[in-house]
C-alpha cells in the first residue's frame, strides 16, 4: 500500500458483445475444459495446452480450437497455441508452480495483460498477487471468475439492477491508470467505484485512493454508456 493512500477495508449474452479474442488456456481437467466451452460459445477463439493428449477427449467433438501437447511455460509450446496474438492467458493445470510459471512467462516474457492463475494452496495467493498475477480457486467458481478476468471489460458484467439500466462491471486496473486517483478514473469514464480487490483483501475506495497494479476494481455505471466507459478506462487518463 502506498503511503497516504486510504483504503477501508471490506468483507470479502450468450455471445461476446464487444470484440471476440484469441484466448490460450494451460490445463483441459475439469476447468480447463468448462472455461474453453464458455469461451467458444461466446465466439473467442481459444488453443487448450496440456502434458496429457488424453486430456483433450473433455473438450468434445464440437470444440474447434487449437490443442498443444506440452508445458504451458514452455516457449515453442505458447507459440504453437498463438500466444504472440493472444489476449488473455489462464494456467488452470492441477499444479500451482507449473501455473504460476506459466502466467509469470506469458505476463513477463509474451506481454499479455489478462493473465490469470489457478491456485489450490490459499496460503501462496497473496505472494502470487505482489508478482502480478491474479489468481483463483475450487472448479466450479474458477472457470466462471477466470472468465470474467479474460473476456473483453463491458462483456460479462457481474450485476444489473432490475431496471436494466445501472450494471456492476468488475475490470483489472489497466496499466495506464496504475499510480493514478480513483477520483481521477471516475470523473474520466462517468463511474462510481464502489470498492477494490488488492492483494487478496477486500477494500472501500476512496477518491483520493492511488491505483495500484493489480487492483481488482468494481465500477457502477449506466448500461447505456457502458461501451463508451470501456473506451475512456482503456484510453487511460487524458495527458495535459
Amino acid at each position: 500500500m502506498l503511503a497516504g493512500d486510504p483504503l477501508v477495508r471490506a468483507s470479502r449474452p450468450d455471445r461476446c458483445s464487444v470484440a471476440c479474442v484469441h484466448i490460450v488456456i494451460m490445463g483441459c481437467g475439469r476447468v480447463g475444459s468448462t472455461l474453453t466451452r464458455s469461451l467458444e460459445e461466446r465466439g473467442h477463439t481459444t488453443a487448450v495446452i496440456d502434458s496429457n493428449p488424453d486430456a483433450f477427449r473433455r473438450l468434445g467433438p464440437a470444440f474447434s480450437g487449437i490443442t498443444v501437447t506440452g508445458l504451458g511455460f514452455d516457449r515453442d509450446v505458447l507459440v504453437k497455441a498463438g500466444i504472440e496474438r493472444a489476449d488473455a492467458f489462464a494456467a488452470v493445470s492441477s499444479g500451482d508452480n507449473s501455473n504460476i510459471i506459466s502466467a509469470r512467462v506469458a505476463r513477463e516474457q509474451f506481454k499479455i495483460n489478462n493473465v490469470v492463475a489457478r491456485i489450490y494452496d490459499p496460503g501462496r495467493a497473496e505472494v502470487y498477487e505482489r508478482l502480478g498475477v491474479p489468481t483463483v480457486a475450487t472448479v466450479p467458481w474458477a472457470a466462471d471468475q477466470v472468465l470474467r478476468r479474460l473476456v473483453p471489460a463491458g462483456t460479462e458484467p457481474a450485476w444489473r439492477d432490475q431496471s436494466g439500466d445501472v450494471r456492476l462491471d468488475f475490470v483489472y486496473a489497466p496499466f495506464t491508470w496504475i499510480g493514478h486517483k480513483i477520483v481521477q478514473l471516475e470523473e474520466a469514464a462517468g463511474v462510481r467505484v464502489a470498492y477494490l480487490t488488492r492483494l487478496g483483501s477486500g477494500h472501500i475506495a476512496q477518491p483520493d485512493t492511488v491505483i495500484q497494479e493489480g487492483d481488482y476494481l468494481s465500477l457502477f455505471m449506466r448500461e447505456d454508456s457502458a461501451e463508451a466507459v470501456h473506451a475512456v478506462i482503456d484510453a487511460g487518463p487524458e495527458v495535459d
